[in-house]
């Protein structure tokens, strides 16, 4: 993975009753069109895990560098900084079903294109780059879509739990994916982990047809895209909170995801450890799953909003801590634990930060918002990598995650500490 448009159902008018624990963690997906999309993107972001797994792998045994890795993250993840915040603006003025399902046939195609390059033998990390770039093109479109989409799928009591789930399936297609694309590789062959994921693709597209909506009705007061855009930009750039939201995870991403990327290298330099560097990478993603997941769940009980800001300050930089941690360890198991709980910190903090987003923007530009936040967010990761990938060839991969571990802790602590009265801090 990773519609038109309904309006949102309304919130009751007469004060709720208290709701159960059960209501709280998962009353999203008491709402059919909200499940019926969430057990699709949860098939099809299992198929993603496993080329994701397969295709670092690869990376890795053709080249044996880091570099390699953050530069593949990098072009995956470059189309959606060339045009995700056009594909924001045309989430806000077309049918958002159509713009999805379109994305999910460029994804598949370059999922298939790969397992035909590596079944004739004919892969070279050229050929990988490229159609990185491509299915990252149907994803920057795709994605303020779907983004966009949530809050017309469940009521605005439901939208934080909604938001969380959405992560929870993510993270939970983490742990399923590695662990299974090991299985196909070692059965199979890598091929089948590209075709199959291209196959997981036709499960949103099944999905996203069967979703009850209104028929999309074109808005009738529409200006140049250009115009549009800017209007998305002055509207962040004059909110304080979004503005500081949207730097936070810019800095956040940029200094945390390259760990991710450069797990294989972790795997396979940790020496004397069990297992071969192949099974101790799934072990690593795994547990990192395992952790979003719960960190998912904590954030999808919350019933207020109260003192968010400062807990998303507090998280960020008990991130940090952990990351600097995990890149000095020596030991497996003491890194398998620490992923774990960076895994619930790391996604406690982009749950927390997409809630406080989705519930302050208005409808009407909510597709150009959520763009220009997507933008900082999946953009600051492989930016980050790229720059972590060049310097830990030249020094190592455990020296660069410590050294960022250390910068984010102490950029959230002083935000923290000396941004008393901030818009963020007074949530």
């Amino acid at each position: 993975m990773s519609s038109s448009p309904a309006a949102t159902p309304p919130d009751d008018a007469s004060p709720e009753a208290p709701r159960s624990w059960f209501e709280r963690t998962a009353g999203a997906l008491t709402h059919r069109n909200y499940r019926l999309l969430w057990f699709a993107a949860l098939g099809s972001t299992i198929g993603t895990w496993m080329q994701k797994y397969a295709q670092s792998w690869l990376i890795y045994d053709l080249t044996k560098s880091n570099f390699y890795l953050g530069l593949d993250d990098f072009l995956s993840q470059l189309p959606i900084l060339l045009f995700m915040l056009i594909g924001g603006v045309i989430a806000d003025r077309h049918d958002r079903r159509r713009l999805l399902t379109g994305s999910q046939y460029v994804q598949m195609a370059s999922a298939f294109a790969l397992a035909l390059l590596v079944w004739f033998g004919q892969i070279n990390v050229a050929f990988i780059f490229a159609l990185s770039f491509i299915s990252g093109c149907g994803q920057a479109f795709g994605g303020p879509a779907y983004q966009s989409m949530i809050p017309s799928l469940v009521p605005r009591r439901d939208l934080a739990n909604a938001i969380a789930l959405n992560s929870t399936q993510f993270n939970l297609s983490r742990v399923l994916g590695p662990g299974t694309g090991a299985a196909v590789v070692t059965l199979i062959g890598t091929a089948a982990c590209f075709a199959l994921n291209g196959l997981s693709f036709f499960l949103v597209v099944i999905a996203l047809a069967a979703l009850h909506l209104p028929p999309h009705v074109p808005s009738t007061r529409r200006g140049a895209i250009g115009d549009e855009l800017r209007g998305g930009l002055h509207y962040v750039r004059d909110s304080r909170l979004l503005l500081t939201l949207t730097i936070l995870v810019t800095v956040s991403t940029f200094l945390a995801m390259p760990l991710l990327t450069m797990l294989p290298a972790f795997a396979a330099n940790m020496t004397g450890a069990a297992g071969t560097p192949q099974s101790r990478l799934s072990i690593f993603m795994a547990s990192q799953g395992l952790g979003a997941i719960l960190g998912a769940l904590v954030v999808g009980t919350l019933a207020t909003r109260a003192h968010l800001g400062r807990v998303l300050l507090g998280v960020q930089a008990g991130l940090g801590v952990l990351i600097a941690a995990f890149a000095l360890s020596t030991s497996f198991m003491l890194s398998v634990a620490l992923l774990f709980v960076g895994g619930i910190f790391f996604m406690a903090s982009f749950s927390i930060g997409f809630s406080l987003l989705q519930l302050t923007v208005p409808d009407a530009l909510r597709g150009r918002v959520v763009s220009i936040y997507m933008v900082a967010l999946r953009g600051g990761g492989p930016i980050g990598a790229l720059v972590a990938g060049a310097l830990a060839d030249s020094y190592s991969a455990s020296s660069v995650m410590a050294a960022n571990g250390i910068i984010l802790a102490v950029v959230a602590a002083g935000m923290l500490v000396l941004g008393r009265g901030s818009a963020l801090t007074k949530l």
